[in-house]
């Protein structure tokens, strides 16, 4: 069903709420790591700003359990969005409140607030009515692009809609829709998809439904052990999900009724994983990886557990990508936060980049593989959401988007 857009709406000199995904990684003083997601709100913040809107922004950062965290604070991206905007961006300690009511009321055509961590109140989560309608109170329409909670009903997300008078779908929603729906839906052939990650239970549903669509999937990540256990390969101390073996060898023998491939690695970079007694800042015990060694075949010995795929499956997945003319691509190969594993990852970004086909990437690690490695200019896409593309590409019906007013 068609949604309202944006610009479908009337915003000068009207109040608009609107839901961003501000969810930036912070390392330990409170400066942005990756601010991948506040870029890609700018350009439905300054379409409604250049059209005399007063802009009232919300999110959520992290999961501070409904009490505030300083450490989980928006302030740093107040900052930030000021400058990438070029014009002042208030920010207010309060998401709800007389505080938010009094600074609101003031607002002048073009001005453009803040508010703090929406989950600071565990009645976000909740999707408490009473405080979906506080939040609705500050404006006359409400305009989603918040595609990486799109999949959550939220108070902000979906409670919000019930209490104003247009909700609408920002430029970033569009986008994700149109590239991870209609694109995906009817893509230009071959059609080759990438999934890595730690868990076959994350992207079961979503693996089933990319056979009945691609041509042919490529498997990294830990999830390929369980894949491999389940044809009897050994694979040592690696990750795999027992409970899900079952499950895999029936996605396999799918695949193969379907006369569609799934690749599986031929080799890997492996090691030892010892556990210190060291702690980390968590107070968890440090885990270091010794004796990295790359293996010549599938199979694993006992003491070792993969973490990266190996050259011989890089060049045999670059070379199924170079044929693709769309990649739709989630998850890393490998232990991707350890960067002495993450040339797997690395090198997928350089073959997607390198093939010239319709390239969409998403999930977090994915994205900031591309990123790291200077090569989003050659991705047609790169999607802001991790749940919600895959609940997505299940098929799954997702709140935010639901919600929205009929156009």
């Amino acid at each position: 069903m068609p949604k309202l857009n944006v610009q479908d709406l009337n915003v000068a000199g009207r109040r608009v709420l609107v839901r961003v995904d501000f969810n930036v990684p912070l390392d330990g003083e409170g400066r942005i790591t990756d601010e991948s997601r506040i870029l890609a709100s700018l350009p439905t913040i300054d379409w409604l700003l250049e059209r005399g809107a007063r802009v009232v922004l919300c999110s959520h950062l992290g999961r501070p359990k409904g009490k505030a965290d300083p450490a989980m604070s928006l302030r740093p991206v107040a900052k930030r969005l000021s400058d990438l905007l070029a014009r002042p961006v208030a920010f207010l300690d309060e998401c709800v409140g007389e505080k938010v009511e009094k600074t609101v009321a003031i607002m002048k055509d073009g001005d453009c607030l803040l508010l703090e961590n929406v989950r600071f109140h565990a009645a976000e989560e909740k999707n408490d009515p009473v405080f979906a309608k506080k939040l609705a109170a500050y404006a006359e329409f409400f305009v989603n692009d918040a595609f990486g909670s799109a999949h959550r009903a939220h108070a902000s997300t979906e409670g919000v809609t019930h209490f104003v008078q247009k909700s609408a779908a920002g430029f970033l929603l569009q986008k994700e829709l149109r590239y991870l729906g209609d694109e995906l839906a009817h893509p230009a052939r071959p059609f080759v998809a990438i999934l890595g990650g730690a868990k076959v239970s994350d992207k079961i549903a979503v693996i089933e439904s990319l056979l009945h669509k691609a041509d042919a999937l490529l498997i990294g990540g830990a999830m390929a052990y369980t894949f491999l256990r389940a044809q009897k390969i050994p694979t040592g101390d690696s990750l795999v999900e027992e409970d899900r073996l079952e499950t895999s060898r029936r996605v396999l023998d799918l695949a193969a009724k379907m006369n569609k491939r799934i690749f599986l690695p031929v080799d890997h970079v492996v090691a030892r994983r010892v556990v210190t007694d060291r702690l980390d800042k968590k107070g968890k015990k440090i885990v270091e990886f010794q004796d990295v060694q790359t293996t010549a075949v599938a199979a694993i010995d006992g003491g070792l557990c993969g973490v990266d795929i190996g050259p011989n499956t890089v060049r045999a997945y670059a070379a199924v990508v170079a044929e693709a003319k769309t990649v739709f691509w989630n998850g890393p190969m490998g232990i991707f936060e350890n960067t002495a594993f993450a040339k797997g990852t690395f090198d997928m970004a350089q073959a997607v980049a390198a093939s010239g086909a319709r390239s969409i990437v998403g999930g977090g690690d994915s994205v900031k593989a591309v990123n790291k490695s200077g090569l989003a200019g050659k991705i047609t896409f790169l999607s802001t959401g991790g749940g919600a593309s895959l609940e997505f590409l299940e098929g799954k019906t997702l709140p935010g988007v639901a919600a929205l007013h009929e156009r």
